[in-house]
């Protein structure tokens, strides 16, 4: 318990110390550690009915300020700093002057940027070239008047100027008309050539799909921003519009989907979501819907694609790998321990069936507070492993160089990490029904799929790729709140498909989308033409 609020010394008393100590008032006066004990116990109660009395006090903020529970971050440096703490005070140390420390220097950090971006990462902008008005190549240098002056081929000057604009625009043409006073006939002015047939062109029908599906923006709140901006554009023109390109997109789509089964490494999620309008079969007993996010590697190539309906993980996984070519070996898969995961894959992939470490880190991470020093054993030996992981794609190994890396330095330190699992329980160390207890019978349980990376070339240590690529479908969820029908869901995996492998490959999405939708003929005789990785070279091949 933390006396007279979170920065006071802890002190750990047991429910039972305490009921004794005050029995033991009864009949003896208390001892000054007793008095110690029991004025700390009053003093918790106070501050804590001074949180609960605050609205703005969160559950999950009572259990940080009283040491159950970390705040939301999981990195090793500030876990460690705290369990550090927190095993310094329970030896009667003090902490070192001038606060945390960053390796052997103390207090320093990362010296701060100054903020500016180079102009070479502007690739949409537009370049102008811009002349020296009176110097030309060869000329006699003005300054000296002996030498010449020559041209700095490759290493111009560069200014960078952002203007803004509205997302989308509008273009009024006014064209002339007239009109015969005897026959009445009226003629108009031919439309110029440079306007298409549609009202809404194919970077309109792009700068939507980016805005909604991978900004998260509503539709209402970019019907209210246009609205302002003098460019009414209704929510539900805006859908249509969506729809509309989400059809001619389909092979696109489709062709991720049938790519990232060939993955060498397939990762699988869940997130809940919900669908307004979803109509179930009769003897239907779930409850839940959800987006599975499905992330395949293949060679230095990522594919994200996304799955919305009554299906969880398990099931959009086993329909994914289907369509796997069949002289390939099985992949690695990832996914957390759940049940759902890999209920519906074949028993044969259990041999490659990699569980994420992270998770097992987190419920170390979770009771921290209340073991600090297991705890901190624990994450010392973990992050061993991944500034092993780090340094080989620092290195950029091969998926057998890393594997050997990892067998070299990683393998001692995890068969050291199972053994010291196994004395806390055989010595009585940790009670099993504890939080400790538990966190360590789950890396227990799935101790062979945590440590696949030792035995299998390309394995992950854990499922962040996918948990990254479900934070698409977080945002859409946190300001859209649902989709209203199923079709509205397909939709949006569509486009969130196309998006996020866009980023996963560095690839300009909101050009990706247009040039899909101009040649759109061209997309749905040949889609392998058509990927992210490979649409710059077809457009170059078709342009000659």
């Amino acid at each position: 318990m933390n006396p007279a609020g979170p920065s006071a010394k802890r002190l750990d008393i047991s429910l039972e110390e305490l009921r004794q100590l005050v029995d033991g008032a009864l009949h003896q006066p208390l001892d000054e550690a007793g008095y110690h004990k029991l004025k700390a116990a009053v003093e918790t109660l106070s501050y804590l009915t001074e949180l609960v009395s605050d609205k703005a006090t969160t559950l999950k903020r009572l259990r940080q300020l009283l040491g159950i529970e970390f705040g939301s971050t999981e990195k090793t440096a500030a876990v460690l700093a705290a369990v550090a703490a927190a095993v310094d005070s329970a030896n009667g140390k003090m902490p070192p002057e001038g606060g945390g420390s960053d390796g052997d220097h103390p207090g320093k950090g990362k010296h701060p940027g100054h903020g500016r971006r180079p102009a070479s990462e502007y690739e949409s902008a537009q370049r102008v070239t811009v002349e020296h008005p009176e110097l030309r190549h060869g000329d006699a240098c003005p300054e000296c008047g002996k030498g010449k002056v020559y041209a700095q081929r490759g290493a111009p000057a560069q200014l960078v100027r952002v203007t803004g604009q509205a997302p989308l625009q509008a273009m009024v043409y006014e064209l002339e008309r007239f009109r015969c006073g005897t026959c009445g006939t009226v003629f108009t002015a031919p439309e110029p050539e440079e306007v298409g047939p549609e009202k809404y062109d194919e970077m309109a029908g792009a700068m939507i799909a980016e805005l909604k599906y991978g900004t998260g923006m509503p539709f209402h709140r970019l019907q209210q921003l246009e609205q302002r901006l003098g460019v009414p554009l209704p929510a539900a023109t805006q859908w249509e519009i969506a729809e509309e390109v989400g059809d001619l997109l389909k092979p696109a789509r489709d062709e991720l989907i049938r790519q990232a089964a060939q993955g060498e490494v397939v990762h699988g999620d869940d997130t809940g979501m919900r669908i307004v309008r979803l109509t179930r079969p009769p003897e239907d007993e779930r409850t839940g819907v959800f987006t599975t996010g499905v992330a395949s590697v293949i060679g230095d190539r990522q594919i994200a694609v996304y799955f919305t309906g009554r299906q969880h993980a398990g099931e959009n996984l086993a329909d994914v790998l289907r369509r796997r070519a069949s002289e390939l070996p099985l992949p690695v898969l990832m996914c957390d321990a759940s049940a759902s995961n890999t209920s519906e894959l074949d028993e044969g992939a259990e041999m490659l069936l990699a569980r994420c470490l992270a998770h097992g880190r987190r419920k170390i991470v979770s009771v921290a507070g209340s073991f600090p020093e297991q705890c901190l054993h624990v994450l010392v030996e973990l992050g061993k492993v991944y500034k092993v992981d780090a340094a080989a794609k620092e290195r950029k190994l091969t998926p057998l160089q890393r594997l050997q890396l990892h067998q070299e330095q990683s393998q001692p330190v995890m068969d050291e990490l199972e053994k010291w699992m196994n004395r806390q329980f055989a010595e009585r160390l940790v009670e099993p029904n504890s939080g400790l207890g538990k966190a360590i019978t789950y890396l227990q349980r799935h101790w062979k799929g945590l440590t696949l990376f030792l035995r299998q070339q390309a394995a992950p240590l854990d499922n962040n790729l996918v948990e990254r690529v479900l934070k698409k479908a977080v945002l859409h969820r946190k300001n859209a709140l649902f989709y209203r029908t199923i079709h509205g869901a397909e939709v949006g995996d569509l486009f969130m498909s196309l998006i996020e492998t866009c980023r996963l490959n560095g690839v300009n999405s909101f050009d990706y989308l247009v040039e899909l939708q101009r040649h759109a003929a061209e997309l749905l005789d040949r889609p392998t033409a058509w990927m992210p990785w490979t649409y710059r070279a077809t457009l170059e091949r078709l342009a000659k």
